[in-house]
């Protein structure tokens, strides 16, 4: 297991293939086309519960009809492993309930 508190290179953050998420500066950015507010709220819950599990927050842009996300470890800074497996929870989250990734809009 890679240190929680060890900042990424941007080469590390890229070899995760996060094909859902952007790696803008020192963070992580994803968007999900959620067609509703209703689902995007149900994503949003979901989000929240996995950050809580986690206990790592990320910044969360409810609209409609998207979620936007951004990761980053203020602590340290930038990009870390606690990202990186938020990121996939989250991804899969989305998934689960039929949100859209739109990374070209992250």
């Amino acid at each position: 297991m890679s240190d929680p508190q060890r900042r990424l290179t941007p080469a590390e953050v890229d070899a995760a293939g996060l094909a859902d998420w952007r790696h803008a500066e020192d963070t992580l950015r994803a968007r999900f086309r959620t067609g509703s507010f209703a689902k995007g709220l149900e994503l949003v819950n979901r989000i929240g519960a996995a950050a809580e599990a986690a206990n790592h927050h990320p910044d969360v842009l409810l609209t409609y009809p998207a979620v936007g996300v951004t990761l980053s470890s203020h602590d340290v800074g930038g990009i870390t492993s606690r990202d990186l497996d938020l990121a996939r929870t989250i991804s899969e989250q989305a998934a689960d309930i039929g949100a859209r990734p739109t990374p070209d809009k992250a």
